[in-house]
């Protein structure tokens, strides 16, 4: 079953004084094999020339996280672009799995496909951050007729420790706020250190995409804390396996990687190898974020509209 709602775009306060005219944010809802309701956000014409762009957002991330480069994408002047932002089994407005053993990148890659295939989309440049890169490179695999290029955003074959230790320690983990400002508190007190720039209304934007209100007011986490689990085989001296054969396997695609200046999570040293591999490759390094790029700002907008475009050059018709 598939149901599609248009709707105003998402935003709040003044930010509706602010905001350019932009076309209607429409939301798709099917339901996977095992009867999961399923959701995710679409902007910009259906019918475009360019390429559609399908986001794959972070581990406990969700559409939102995309609305700038979604907003960006669809009303470019000369280019429009459609983007289809997914939200996987236990994320956003999907629902959450009864079973956590599911949470896993091969059955969220379904869920991947199942949204694009109700989206009317076949074939699309893959924006993939953090998790939604591992699925990125997992689809540019064993769907090579869906990929026409991928945008791997603060992820890589190899992963840092440290990245991952501080991931699995504050996830499903804490007192859930009991106001906007302490959420917003809570998230300055986790990403300060990578995000130094950030202004007071970005951690406000941030903490309103990691939560939402449920219908008594309490503020509530806008992913399944059971995401946890995703990460009890992972220890210091149980790493997880490098992916290079994966990532070679994407030899014939083209490929942006974006990593955070400040990242703990994907290393220099790791996309120097990716690019040795790959010299093509095109790289972008966003100062002063760490993991991952918001992938709001004009320079990173800029250069994933360039690497579109390049797609778009690149039989990917």
């Amino acid at each position: 079953m598939l149901t599609l709602l248009t709707m105003n775009p998402r935003l709040r306060g003044d930010d509706l004084s602010k905001a350019p005219a932009m076309p209607a944010l429409q939301h798709i809802f099917t339901t996977s094999a095992d009867g999961l309701r399923l959701h995710a956000s679409t902007i910009g014409p259906q019918d475009a020339a360019a390429l559609p762009v399908l986001a794959l957002p972070g581990l406990t991330r969700t559409t939102e996280d995309f609305d700038a480069v979604a907003q960006a994408l669809a009303t470019d002047p000369r280019q429009p672009r459609r983007l289809v932002a997914i939200d996987y089994r236990g994320r956003g407005q999907s629902d959450f799995d009864p079973d956590p053993a599911h949470y896993t990148v091969p059955i969220e890659a379904t869920d991947v496909l199942t949204l694009a295939a109700a989206a009317g989309v076949s074939r699309a440049i893959l924006l993939g951050t953090s998790r939604g890169g591992l699925i990125s490179m997992g689809l540019a695999a064993t769907q090579p007729d869906l990929v026409a290029g991928v945008i791997l955003n603060d992820v890589g074959p190899v992963l840092k420790m440290r990245g991952l230790m501080k991931i699995k320690g504050y996830l499903g983990v804490g007192a859930t706020p009991r106001t906007w400002r302490e959420a917003e508190d809570g998230m300055r007190r986790l990403f300060a250190n990578v995000f130094p720039a950030l202004t007071d209304a970005e951690w406000s934007a941030w903490a309103h995409r990691a939560f939402r209100e449920d219908s008594d007011g309490q503020l509530i986490r806008t992913h399944d804390v059971a995401l946890a689990r995703a990460f009890d085989a992972i220890t210091p001296d149980t790493p997880p396996p490098a992916l290079w054969e994966l990532f070679d396997s994407m030899a014939k695609l083209p490929l942006l990687s974006i990593r955070g200046a400040l990242s703990d999570l994907l290393s220099a040293a790791c996309v120097s190898e990716m690019q040795r591999r790959r010299p093509d490759m095109e790289t972008w390094d966003v100062p002063l974020q760490g993991h991952a790029p918001l992938l709001a700002d004009e320079p990173t907008i800029a250069r994933i509209k360039a690497f579109c475009k390049r797609c778009d050059g690149a039989g990917g018709f």
